[in-house]
């Protein structure tokens, strides 16, 4: 199956139905269809074997998405805050490319020898009622989207996810036609992360109306949910927190439309998330781990879950709330030791994935599953009794103190409990003696102070010497992806860089 026998169906069963856009003025499903059989053709007479999409969110998006598949040509969002030469890098790997842009005089910087066309001119093009192509479906083994890692702990790679794997995440995770005929949902993670595509495809194949908004503040997300009586929503932890602030500090009615808000991308805090609950009483929350290379979501923690954890008097339900839920049906996941073999549950190890719908493929290096069909996730955790996971942070994070394994997430966790702290990072700094030294960077709640040695302190009480962060950094603010990763890396560079410096 691919991505046109969506498409085909999403066509046939709500051709008449708004799917993407405002309530007034949106594509339907059936316009959709044949706005894709335009763009193919473009993106064919361009004789383009990748088609770039360097742009916000916006229907553009879901048309040049489809286009490509009608094409059959691979689809490449790019992100549009790289520099010009890590762009132009990117775009020259491409035998031949058709570059969709929302700045022609940058794509003529980067990618001079390359076809383009502004996102105007295509969205134009694409509605003026000309011949396209005919939908003909491929091979679900083609390539479907390329996406670039986000390169927090080593340079991008181009991961492929082919049309089967996307369609088995699709068929494994939402039931067709199933989204009532009033729901819509608001799309505000940027358009070359997995979560994009996967809202895209999910929400079109279950009928709910995607709103997309190209730029994300909480204000305008909330003033957007309210004008469109959204009904579901996806965030990543960082805006989350926000929404959560500007509710908190306005004081104003959270909006009553709103069933589902899912989350996920990074590392959230149990008490922003407690924070939610309350805030969004009769909304249900979802918690949804899972990677580019895997066509989206493995797990999730479902609301019946946020729920239970934030009502029990059991700690180890309680504990919940940290977790990532437990695996989608069709998807295996286990922890697994430095050998390969199975852990008891409750010990940490490598987080492994296995199903049909995880690709675990790069242009670069090829196919990275085992004999056995296992991806690594290259995430450290555990998972209890009952199979929810709990995610600890990338391996490559992993602080080796004295030949003593630290979880950053351990000392995280402690210290956003602070009163004073509003969030915070804690990674390893090359040291010769120990290997590493433990480093912690913070970003104070506005107003408040905190020196080094009291926080200091308040993570020595709770966790042994040996945790205790060596150095403390206060900070204005993280550096983050724009889906809230924190860049270590870059923290750890920049720490390096000012200890020379002194």
């Amino acid at each position: 199956m691919d991505l046109l026998t969506l498409l085909e169906m999403v066509s046939s069963g709500m051709g008449d139905r708004t799917l993407i856009g405002r309530r007034t003025g949106g594509i339907t499903g059936s316009r959709l269809r044949q706005m894709a059989a335009v763009g193919g053709s473009i993106v064919s007479d361009a004789g383009a074997s990748t088609v770039v999409y360097l742009g916000g969110n916006g229907p553009a998006f879901p048309v040049a998405l489809f286009s490509a598949a009608v094409a059959h040509t691979p689809f490449l969002p790019l992100n549009y805050r790289l520099s010009d030469e890590q762009l132009s890098e990117i775009i020259a790997r491409q035998d031949s490319s058709l570059l969709i842009t929302d700045d022609l005089d940058r794509a003529s910087r980067i990618a001079p020898a390359t076809s383009r066309i502004s996102l105007a001119d295509f969205l134009a093009q694409t509605t003026a009622g000309q011949e396209g192509l005919d939908i003909v479906a491929g091979d679900a083994d083609e390539i479907a989207v390329l996406l670039m890692t986000s390169g927090t702990t080593a340079a991008p790679k181009s991961a492929v996810l082919r049309h089967s794997h996307l369609t088995s995440y699709i068929l494994g995770s939402v039931e067709y036609a199933s989204a009532e005929d009033d729901a819509a949902t608001i799309v505000s993670v940027p358009p070359y992360h997995i979560a994009a595509v996967a809202n895209l495809l999910s929400n079109l194949y279950a009928g709910r109306r995607i709103v997309y908004l190209d730029q994300f503040t909480p204000r305008q997300w909330l003033d957007t949910v309210i004008e469109e009586e959204v009904t579901n929503a996806m965030v990543v932890p960082t805006m989350l927190s926000r929404i959560v602030r500007e509710l908190s500090d306005s004081g104003e009615t959270v909006p009553g439309t709103l069933r589902a808000i899912s989350y996920g991308g990074a590392k959230i805090t149990a008490g922003v998330v407690r924070d939610a609950l309350r805030l969004f009483p009769e909304t249900g929350f979802v918690n949804a781990y899972g990677l580019t290379e895997t066509s989206s979501t493995i797990a999730v923690l479902g609301p019946e879950d946020h729920r239970a954890a934030l009502a029990s008097q059991d700690p180890a339900v309680q504990a919940r709330l940290g977790s990532v839920g437990r695996a989608l049906p069709g998807v295996e996941i286990e922890i697994h030791d430095e050998l390969g073999s199975l852990v008891p549950s409750g010990t940490t190890g490598y987080i492994m994935v296995r199903g049909p719908q995880v690709a675990g493929e790069y242009l670069e290096g090829g196919s990275r599953l085992d004999k056995s069909g296992w991806f690594p996730t290259k995430d450290r955790g555990h998972m209890d009794d009952e199979g929810f996971i709990f995610v600890e942070g990338r391996a490559d994070d992993t602080i080796i103190r004295g030949g003593e394994n630290i979880a950053p997430a351990e000392i995280e966790d402690v210290i956003v409990d602070h009163p004073s702290v509003l969030e915070c990072a804690v990674a390893g700094i090359p040291d010769e003696e120990w290997g590493h030294r433990i480093a912690a960077f913070v970003v104070l709640k506005a107003g408040m102070e905190l020196d080094s040695e009291e926080l200091r302190d308040f993570v020595r009480v709770r966790l042994r010497s040996s945790k205790t962060p060596d150095f403390v950094a206060f900070l204005p603010e993280l550096p983050e992806t724009q889906t809230g990763k924190i860049l270590r890396r870059v923290l750890v560079s920049e720490f390096a860089q000012a200890h020379v410096r002194a």
